[in-house]
């Protein structure tokens, strides 16, 4: 039992430290907006974790996949509102953002929400979960969806921990980062790259 949820730890941890989308757009809001909201993104990722175990635990994720219906409107909806902060994004100004001290701040509310919904409307997310968690079953006498409860708290805690730092780390250099003029413009760029590159995924 306990070599298993070790092996599902470690191999957890290599998925989160993998650059992937997820930790990219954590990194990114980091840096626009600070450490402190970056870490509201990942709390946002996080609790949208907790849906997709229970759609595995409860057996959920199984009927989306069969449902290709369902799934294919469950994808639409994910990327479009993906594309749709791609576009605010855009028609934002990425120096007003950066550099202006009158700028408002997105609210750590907004950035956990986002977080949550971005995570929630990804289907692959769940798949992942669903072809992923059955691997580390460890007991033949506990309830099944009691051990994929206990392997999301894992997945969870690990991932919290590991994109937490990428937060803090460029939360701390942020303010090195922004003594360049234009860098404005590539984290506006940057983040319009991610927010599309998710939406594609999820349609592939």
């Amino acid at each position: 039992m306990l070599e298993v949820l070790i092996s599902f730890a470690i191999a957890t941890a290599i998925l989160a430290i993998s650059p992937g989308p997820d930790n990219i757009f954590v990194l990114t809001q980091s840096i626009v907006n600070g450490k402190k909201y970056g870490i509201a993104t990942v709390l946002g990722l996080m609790s949208g974790c907790i849906v997709h175990t229970s759609f595995v635990a409860f057996g959920v994720s199984a009927i989306l996949k069969k449902n290709e219906s369902l799934f294919f409107i469950i994808k639409l909806f994910g990327a479009a509102y993906l594309l749709y902060l791609a576009y605010k994004v855009y028609n934002s100004d990425a120096k007003i953002v950066l550099f202006s001290p009158k700028t408002q701040k997105k609210s750590t509310l907004s950035l956990f929400k986002k977080g949550f919904l971005m995570n929630v409307l990804n289907p692959k997310v769940t798949l992942f979960f669903l072809a992923f968690f059955p691997q580390f079953l460890f007991s033949n006498t506990m309830a099944t969806e009691i051990q994929f409860y206990i392997l999301g708290l894992i997945f969870i805690l690990i991932s919290f921990i590991v994109f937490a730092s990428i937060a803090i780390l460029a939360g701390n250099i942020s303010k090195y980062i922004k003594q360049y003029t234009n860098i404005g413009v590539y984290l506006k760029w940057g983040q319009i790259v991610v927010f599309v590159a998710i939406a594609i995924i999820i349609l592939m």
